[in-house]
C-alpha cells in the first residue's frame, strides 16, 4: 500500500506572510486597547458592530469593493460596501417606520440569501438585538428560540413561515411583525404579514446609526437544546473587538483576500466569521445559497480564487467520500 505523501509548508511559502508568524512576539505586543485603535467607534462616542462592519468601509476607499458574492443555483450577485449600507440603512428605516425600538429582538430564519444579511447588519444598525435561526429547524425549534428570546419581529420566507411558524403564531404573543421575503411582486397575500420588498422600496436608504455602548446586547445565539432547553448566549457590541483580532489572527485575513465560510449564520460560527469577521477586515465573502455538492465546492473554491476557506471537519469528510479524483480536476491556487 503507497503511504500517502506529507506536504511540508512554512510561512515563508505563503505568497502573503502570515500575521501570525511568531506567537510569542505577536502575543507580547498585543493589546485590547491596540485592536479598539484598529476600529473607528460612532461619531460621538459609542461602539456598533454594524458601524466597524459596514459604515466605515462604506465611507472610504472600499466602498467599491464587493462585501458579499451571492452564488445561487445558477445566478451570481454582488453587494458591494456601499450597497450594503444602502440596503443595511433601508432595512433599519422598515424597523424605525414600524416602531420597533432599541433593543428589541429581530429573528431571521431564512436561507442564506441577500435578506438574511442586510437583516443582521441594519438590525444591528438600528440598535436591535439580532438573532439568525437555522433554517433546517422544526416549528417547535423556532417557537421555542422566538418565544424565550421575546422575538419582536421575525424576517424569514413565505414558505418558510408558512411552513414553520403560521401554526404556532398564537404561542408567541411578543411577535408584533413578519416580514416576508417572497417573489418581490407585492404585497403578501399571508395574513398577518408584510411583504419585506414593498417595505423597503419605501424606505429612505441612509440612517444615522444608533449609538450603542460596548456592553449592549448586540446578537442572541442559543444552543443546540440537545441536553434540555436550549439557551440564549447573549453577545454585546464590545465583542466586535474579539470578532476582529480572530479575523486578523485566526483566519489571517488580509486586504484583497476573497473568504468563504460554509457556516450557516443560524449558528454562532455562520454569524462571527460568516458576516461579521471578514467585513470588519474588508475583505470579499462568497455566499453559496446552495446544499452541499462536492464538485460545485471545489468548483468554487477555483472559479472564485477563494483564499481563505473557512469549513469544518463533516465537510472535508464528506469531500474525502467524493475521492480524489474529483479534486484532481480542480486546481486551487
Amino acid at each position: 500500500m503507497q503511504r500517502p505523501a506529507i506536504i511540508h509548508k512554512t510561512a515563508a511559502d505563503l505568497a502573503v506572510p502570515p500575521n501570525l508568524a511568531d506567537y510569542a512576539a505577536t502575543c507580547a505586543g498585543f493589546s485590547w486597547d491596540a485592536a479598539r485603535a484598529e476600529l473607528a467607534g460612532l461619531p460621538g462616542g459609542g461602539l456598533n458592530i454594524a458601524h466597524e462592519a459596514v459604515e466605515r468601509h462604506a465611507h472610504g476607499p472600499l466602498r467599491e469593493r464587493i462585501a458579499f458574492r451571492f452564488l445561487g443555483e445558477s445566478s451570481l450577485r454582488d453587494v458591494g460596501y456601499g450597497e450594503l449600507s444602502r440596503l443595511t440603512s433601508r432595512f433599519a428605516n422598515v424597523l424605525r417606520t414600524l416602531g420597533v425600538r432599541r433593543g428589541e429582538r429581530v429573528f431571521v430564519l431564512t436561507g442564506r440569501i441577500p435578506e438574511l444579511y442586510i437583516a443582521a447588519l441594519g438590525g444591528l444598525k438600528a440598535g436591535c438585538v439580532v438573532s439568525p435561526l437555522f433554517s433546517a429547524f422544526g416549528p417547535e425549534p423556532i417557537a421555542t428560540r422566538i418565544g424565550i428570546g421575546e422575538g419582536a419581529v421575525l424576517v424569514t420566507t413565505d414558505l418558510l413561515y408558512e411552513r414553520k411558524v403560521a401554526k404556532l403564531r398564537d404561542r408567541l404573543p411578543s411577535l408584533r411583525h413578519v416580514l416576508l421575503v417572497g417573489g418581490g411582486d407585492g404585497a403578501t397575500a399571508v395574513p398577518a404579514t408584510q411583504d419585506l420588498a414593498t417595505l423597503m422600496a419605501q424606505a429612505a436608504d441612509t440612517f444615522e446609526t444608533v449609538a450603542t455602548q460596548p456592553e449592549d446586547l448586540a446578537l442572541l445565539h442559543f444552543t443546540s437544546g440537545t441536553t434540555g432547553t436550549p439557551k440564549g448566549a447573549m453577545h454585546v457590541h464590545g465583542a466586535v473587538l474579539t470578532h476582529w483580532a480572530t479575523g486578523r489572527y485566526a483566519l489571517d485575513l488580509h486586504e484583497g483576500d476573497i473568504f468563504w465560510c460554509t457556516a450557516d449564520p443560524g449558528w454562532v460560527t455562520g454569524t462571527s466569521y460568516g458576516i461579521v469577521a471578514p467585513l470588519l477586515h474588508g475583505v470579499t465573502s462568497i455566499v453559496d445559497v446552495a446544499d452541499f455538492d462536492a464538485e460545485r465546492w471545489y468548483r468554487i473554491l477555483q472559479e472564485q480564487q477563494v483564499s481563505v476557506w473557512y469549513t469544518a471537519p463533516t465537510a472535508i469528510r464528506m469531500l474525502m467520500k467524493a475521492g480524489p479524483g474529483l479534486a484532481r480536476g480542480f486546481s486551487f491556487p
